[in-house]
């Protein structure tokens, strides 16, 4: 993609979505950085059913500790990889009490500290909540970012490279949101919905599906 249809492309994403957000449920920062990690291979909404409950009882680390692993595990048995995912929750709350004064720092190298949380987690947390303008790749951004042209690489960190270098204002703050949604609705992994993408003419996919297979 050239840099006039890269800024077309966020131009009209952002037309149609001005404030695009997280689908995960959350109260404060550090709710959110328990969402994120507890979404790891998991969807927004399976995580959203597990922690409504759960969010309602734990506002703090020094909650989440009291509640205990096998307290937790409870509320989140229905999320893939719960055990491992508990055990970090209880762990990287427990960090935050004795490093962070139970604050979510608002640090890439601090965050990443947290067990259970990656440079995908810590950039969300960075964006969502921090209003800081970072890249969060995940598997949707991944696959858009090489389907369109937008920004090749092989790797999470390639693509969010990329990215860093290729998004403009006023478009970065607001870039990875967008290409989430994007991708989860439209951009789909197995039958991309080109038929009614708005982006077709800018993207460089070559085997656009045009029609919908359903429809035909």
């Amino acid at each position: 993609m050239t840099k006039d249809q890269i800024f077309e492309f966020f131009r009209r994403l952002a037309e149609d979505n001005p404030e695009p957000e997280t689908e995960l449920e959350y109260g404060n920062a550090y709710q959110l950085v328990v969402a994120v990690a507890l979404s790891a291979q998991a969807t927004d909404v399976g995580v959203n059913k597990a922690t409504r409950a759960l969010f309602v009882k734990v506002t703090t680390p020094e909650q989440m500790v009291a509640l205990g692993e096998d307290g937790l595990k409870e509320h989140i048995k229905t999320i893939g990889l719960f055990n491992s995912k508990a055990k970090n929750v209880i762990l990287l709350s427990q960090r935050l009490i004795d490093h962070y004064g139970s604050e979510v720092p608002n640090d890439r190298d601090a965050l990443v500290t947290l067990p259970g949380v990656g440079r995908k987690t810590a950039n969300v947390v960075l964006n969502c909540w921090f209003k800081q303008e970072t890249f969060a790749v995940d598997t949707h951004i991944l696959r858009l970012g090489n389907r369109t042209g937008l920004a090749k690489g092989k790797t999470p960190e390639a693509v969010e490279a990329k990215l860093e270098k290729r998004v403009p204002q006023p478009f970065r703050l607001h870039a990875h949101h967008w290409m989430i949604l994007h991708g989860r609705y439209i951009c789909k992994a197995r039958t991309p919905e080109c038929w009614r993408c708005p982006l077709t003419d800018l993207c460089s996919f070559r085997k656009k599906v045009l029609t919908d297979p359903k429809a035909a």
